[in-house]
């Protein structure tokens, strides 16, 4: 008898241990938070049973952060990507391009579409918007740091741009503040008081691509790379371009 219990409680911590096993973690910052990370996750746990936690972290915080706390894959603009390669902290062959988010330009929802398709165009727009409330150039985000370069193009002398100091400026625009914000495209999606006029003209540089790979102390590094094969498999495609990123 008494083996048999032993036995049974063998039994019950290999099925415990095959349930921890089948869970991965996946953080990346907003850009590709908002996209469709979430709803793709949630598709590939319904398909496989693995659980997959999807957090957000902030990309001035990013790299310290999988460090200290390393999950099983990770998703980063390619600059910070590559840092973490160079520092042995992801599995190289598991590097995996994922998608373009580009800039754009929100208004208030119901409110006109102006035509932003050239420079010219956008500068005129800009400049008689009102207050475009954008990331802080100097808040420490990638994001902001993009929007600022561009604006301090000549092109743009005179824009009223108003930096946020608390989240974005989207979000902000969200709270009735301003009158436009420039943004990436899947955070201003995801804000229903806000809509899209149009991405920024490419010419401008205005965009963020986005990279996932497995972390070299992943826990489960064979159902991280199947996560990352499935987000990235044409069947994911859609998913998205509906949340408004390219996907390469």
């Amino acid at each position: 008898m008494r083996a048999f219990l032993w036995a049974l409680a063998l039994a019950s911590l290999s099925v415990a241990g095959s349930v921890q096993a089948a869970e991965i973690k996946v953080v990346a910052p907003g850009f590709i938070y908002n996209s469709a990370l979430k709803e793709l996750a949630a598709d590939f746990t319904r398909q496989t049973g693995v659980q997959v936690m999807v957090g957000e972290v902030g990309m001035n915080v990013a790299l310290q952060r999988i460090k200290d706390d390393p999950p099983d894959v990770v998703g980063l603009p390619s600059d910070l990507m590559n840092t973490l390669m160079l520092d042995g902290g992801i599995v190289k062959e598991s590097y995996t391009p994922l998608g373009r988010d580009e800039l754009g330009l929100a208004v208030r929802k119901g409110a006109p579409h102006p035509d932003i398709s050239t420079v010219a165009k956008l500068a005129t727009v800009l400049k008689a918007g009102g207050k475009i409330m954008i990331n802080s150039p100097t808040g420490g985000t990638m994001q902001g740091q993009i929007i600022g370069t561009i604006l301090a193009r000549p092109e743009f002398a005179g824009v009223e741009a108003v930096p946020v100091t608390k989240g974005e400026g989207a979000a902000a625009l969200a709270r009735g503040e301003g009158d436009m914000a420039i943004q990436l495209v899947p955070e201003i999606y995801n804000k229903p008081q806000i809509e899209l006029v149009a991405p920024l003209p490419a010419e401008l540089g205005g965009h963020m691509d986005g990279i996932l790979a497995v972390t070299s102390r992943a826990a489960n590094r064979k159902d991280a790379l199947a996560f990352i094969k499935f987000v990235t498999g044409a069947e994911a495609r859609k998913a998205w371009v509906a949340k408004g990123m390219k996907p390469f």
